[in-house]
């Protein structure tokens, strides 16, 4: 039996809560690994060896135990271990903003000799689902690092004093090894001191974080994020390195989200799909895009007799509803015209519109005037049984009016 065949076996034991399963496969396999990745072996050993105390799981990666709220007795911050991820899809000068500060990490030594001090810092504001997050567990990847993360519903106490102890007691945890510390809703721990509204124990708590970042060591990196960057304290813009704006994607970055989730599907979702997809997901930000793709992919596997087009499209309008008369009007129009192949009892099935409310709805579509000429034509021949006589008078600008008779 080799290692890949026993993967599977170590999952379900671990599920099961077979420890001794578990433990029995994980030697097989650090048996069969020793000769070509000794340094595997002896991580998945060490795990192992930690299993049987009372310590915490961190401590088979050298971290020490986590923080505690000293009432609660809840963990103050999260930690995981770099994984490998696919890079964030971003502007071309965000990526340019990223790549340039590893680039600066990976140098640290060089900058320390010569007298630099080497950048340590970044700060990401934007939408909620532009990737703030993602960046973060990127940049820790990237630099090998594990991401501590500040649980602030655990960190924000309610007693005075409690929540600048606990936010000195996450920076010290931080700063014992080289990690990537993440302060997500960075506002609401950093608010302006000038918010006549706030509490006194707010503004101390500023004062503590301010404190922390600045004697924050060059050896591990801190990232803030926020939503509200006008709710931060301007002392907080200062103290990191970079600053970055990350925007809501464009339609490159939209067309790359969705290929990239769409990839095994290829030959369900042609590139017009995709390309009418990136355009019609104007104003949507990367996490729902993400959203979208998984959600079209299990309906590939749930409804297999449904046609792709039909699929893509009918998910597309639950992140895009159609709320007035005139947007249903619009979207079915648009749809016949970017895909004329689609039938009106299809456009009904995407649209969830009764199937004679589309017909009527595209009929417009098929008399809908292309000069003052036919404009005439439309109105004589659809109307004549309905009003008197219309009487259409060009005017010299251009403008028409219109003169009710009688016959």
């Amino acid at each position: 039996m080799d290692v890949f065949e026993l993967i599977p076996k170590l999952l379900r034991s671990s599920i099961d809560g077979d420890r001794k399963m578990m433990e029995a496969t994980a030697l097989m396999i650090v048996r069969k690994i020793r000769k070509d990745r000794p340094d595997v072996a002896d991580e998945i050993s060490q795990v192992l060896a930690y299993m049987g105390s009372a310590s915490p799981y961190s401590r088979s990666i050298n971290l020490p135990p986590l923080p505690v709220d000293k009432e609660s007795r809840y963990a103050l911050v999260s930690i995981e271990e770099p994984t490998a991820i696919l890079p964030p899809v971003l502007s071309e000068y965000t990526q340019i903003q990223i790549s340039d500060f590893l680039k600066e990490r990976n140098l640290i030594s060089q900058f320390i000799s010569a007298g630099i001090t080497p950048p340590n810092s970044m700060l990401l504001s934007g939408q909620p689902g532009v990737g703030k997050t993602y960046i973060a567990h990127w940049i820790a990847t990237q630099l090998n690092l594990p991401l501590v993360t500040l649980d602030l519903a655990t960190s924000i106490s309610s007693y005075l004093g409690r929540s600048g102890q606990n936010i000195r007691s996450v920076f010290d945890y931080a700063k014992a090894q080289p990690s990537v510390l993440f302060l997500d809703e960075l506002d609401a721990i950093a608010k302006r001191r000038d918010d006549a509204g706030d509490l006194g124990e707010l503004k101390r708590l500023v004062n503590v974080l301010l404190k922390e970042i600045d004697d924050y060591p060059v050896t591990s990196v801190i990232i803030g994020a926020t939503n509200h960057p006008e709710l931060l304290d301007k002392a907080i813009w200062r103290r990191f390195d970079r600053t970055l704006i990350i925007e809501m994607p464009e339609i490159q970055e939209r067309k790359a989200l969705v290929e990239r989730h769409l990839e095994g599907y290829r030959s369900s979702v042609d590139t017009d799909l995709i390309e009418y997809l990136a355009r019609s997901t104007s104003n949507v930000n990367s996490a729902d895009i993400c959203k979208l793709c998984e959600h079209i992919k299990r309906q590939f596997i749930l409804s297999p007799e449904v046609a792709p087009k039909i699929v893509v499209l009918s998910e597309l309008l639950k992140v895009k509803p159609l709320q007035e008369k005139d947007e249903k009007i619009a979207f079915c129009k648009k749809l016949k015209k970017e895909f004329s192949n689609l039938t009106q009892r299809d456009i009904a099935q995407i649209t969830q519109i009764p199937l004679s409310t589309v017909s009527r709805y595209l009929r417009v579509l098929s008399r809908e005037p292309q000069n003052v000429d036919n404009l005439i034509d439309i109105l004589l021949k659809e109307y004549k049984d309905v009003f008197p006589i219309i009487y259409i008078n060009l005017i010299k600008t251009g403008e028409i009016s219109y003169e009710k008779c009688n016959r």
